[in-house]
């Protein structure tokens, strides 16, 4: 399989002389096409700094991020916005949809400026709203439904322009134990049947244990990472075991 994600000798600093905080020191990463990889560690491990490097959200200090063979980290802002539209899928905890849009507006969102015809996009929006069970609700608005059908949405409009990496940040944080759960099938079955291939941030280890491979970070450097077996059961199980040795229970992994 292609790496989709590689990072080279990654390191972010924070401050200037004489108060510099290192969020990120010396961090070495390979995402392969079709994985599903959790990245996890204590508050302030530098998750969300991996997250946002790697989203172009942020930019290193100093290494390298190539995603899809390009090298992210040389692009200028013209060429970041349109690499982020074209190649990277988001999944944020607080949904960021608008409720002055429909549900299937909010999808079609990154189509929106692309040369795509009509017919396309309503393949697409047929296509991703089966997959995710929410073809019902395509007319009805944000706040006229449930939590966990605002993220299944936040997770369409994800994966419509078929990006090559869908980044996720804290999914399932905003919902209850039955709508995390469906989201986090959703995301598995997407990973399975789609071979979409998906970074996520996450503190929580039943969240964790859908994916196939977990990258924990401690204090900006790269702490030890676990490959799924056949059992999630086992797999949650050594999940808590390494959130333990990093020196905490998982309420507090945030």
């Amino acid at each position: 399989m292609n790496n989709v994600l590689v990072a080279r000798n990654l390191k972010k600093v924070y401050g200037s002389r004489g108060n510099i905080y290192p969020a990120l020191d010396d961090i070495n990463l390979e995402i392969k096409e079709g994985e599903f990889v959790g990245i996890m560690g204590p508050s302030g491990a530098g998750k969300t700094t991996l997250l946002n490097v790697v989203s172009t959200i942020d930019r290193p200090t100093s290494g390298t991020i190539t995603i899809d063979d390009e090298d992210i980290v040389k692009m200028n802002e013209k060429r970041l916005s349109l690499f982020r539209r074209n190649k990277l899928g988001f999944i944020f905890q607080d949904f960021n949809l608008l409720d002055t849009l429909t549900i299937r507006e909010n999808i079609v969102l990154p189509l929106a400026l692309s040369k795509i015809n009509y017919k396309e996009i309503e393949r697409r929006v047929n296509e991703v709203s089966n997959k995710l069970g929410i073809n019902d609700i395509l007319n009805k608005y944000p706040y006229e439904v449930s939590g966990g059908q605002q993220q299944r949405t936040a997770a369409a409009r994800a994966i419509i322009n078929k990006p090559k990496l869908i980044l996720a940040d804290e999914p399932t944080g905003a919902l209850d134990s039955r709508s995390s759960s469906d989201l986090l099938q959703c995301l598995n079955d997407l990973n399975e049947n789609s071979k979409a291939t998906i970074m996520m941030v996450t503190h929580d280890a039943f969240a964790a244990s859908y994916c196939k491979r977990i990258i924990f970070i401690k204090d900006g450097v790269l702490f030890t990472e676990l490959f799924k077996g056949k059992s999630r059961k086992e797999f949650f199980q050594r999940i808590l075991d390494v959130l333990k040795a990093l020196g905490g229970d998982n309420s507090d992994l945030i």
